[in-house]
């Protein structure tokens, strides 16, 4: 007996097979209703960026409705608002450590408050709003401007050591001031470049050293070290290269440095080293 094949089956099964071979069926990309959107900049040595998503007014009355009076606000659609701080600034008149904080806004008619939360997961689910999650609570200025469909973050006034973030959505502009100690910040950078070139010159003497016709640039190299950085292993480093010299007056000066300089750092492990080369290069010229 001959069994039948049902053609309604075959064109199911053909069918299922194309969808299942047409990856672009599932990554169709459409438009998105509040599409992503960053912005960062830079104010000193620092850098302050924002990534939130931008909502449109599609002819909807935005702020009292859309966006409740009195009520906390995600600052944007989505997610909650992010900001991130490289460095410590004070925010509006707070002072914010450096890193990411969620941007929460309170809309009312007396007048605005916008927060920085911990809490990155918040509008996620059923994440809600925890006001002992805020590391700074400010109010901020407000003002008229023309129509904006999208809303939108902007730094602007943008100097050497502040900035102000404005959103702007409607017809309405959210101002909070932001400044950063970049005096300090650039004080602290030049001193760690001191540090690692007094670093790379003490390594430099040190490899140096290990070979005769090189004593001098070594010297020159350790003498550059103590410079940059006039540590202990600065210190020793130079010694090392003077006793290999023949120079042991200055060796035993630069050793005893080193010697002073050790006793008040918990990590000076060439403490037998040094001990026992100003015993050897005591009666040595």
């Amino acid at each position: 007996m001959k069994t039948m094949r049902n053609p309604l089956f075959g064109c199911m099964a053909s069918a299922l097979m194309t969808l299942a071979a047409t990856p672009a069926l599932a990554q169709l990309q459409l438009p998105a209703p509040s599409p992503a959107a960053k912005v960062s900049q830079a104010v000193g040595v620092s850098e302050i960026s924002v990534e939130y998503s931008s909502p449109g007014v599609k002819g909807r009355k935005v702020w009292g409705e859309l966006v409740p009076n009195d009520k906390a606000w995600r600052s944007g659609a989505n997610a909650a608002t992010k900001i991130t701080f490289s460095h410590p600034v004070t925010f509006g008149d707070k002072a914010v450590p450096a890193g990411s904080y969620a941007i929460v806004s309170l809309p009312s008619q007396k007048g605005w408050k916008v927060m920085l939360n911990t809490d990155l997961g918040l509008w996620r689910g059923a994440a809600p709003y925890d006001a002992s999650k805020d590391v700074a609570s400010v109010s901020a200025t407000t003002a008229a401007i023309p129509a904006r469909e999208r809303l939108t973050y902007l730094f602007t006034d943008t100097t050497d050591t502040s900035t102000r973030l404005d959103l702007e959505w409607e017809k309405l502009r959210v101002s909070v001031p932001i400044t950063v100690d970049t005096a300090a910040f650039a004080k602290a950078n030049i001193e760690q470049a001191e540090k690692s070139a007094a670093s790379m010159h003490a390594n430099a003497a040190s490899y140096l050293a290990g070979t005769p016709q090189d004593l001098p640039a070594a010297l020159k190299h350790a003498d550059a070290a103590v410079a940059a950085n006039p540590t202990w292993y600065a210190h020793w480093t130079r010694a090392n290269v003077l006793s290999q010299m023949g120079k042991y007056a200055e060796a035993r000066k630069a050793a005893q440095t080193a010697w002073d300089l050790g006793q008040k750092d918990k990590n000076f492990y060439a403490r037998d080293q040094v001990t026992q080369s100003l015993a050897e290069w005591k009666n040595k010229k």
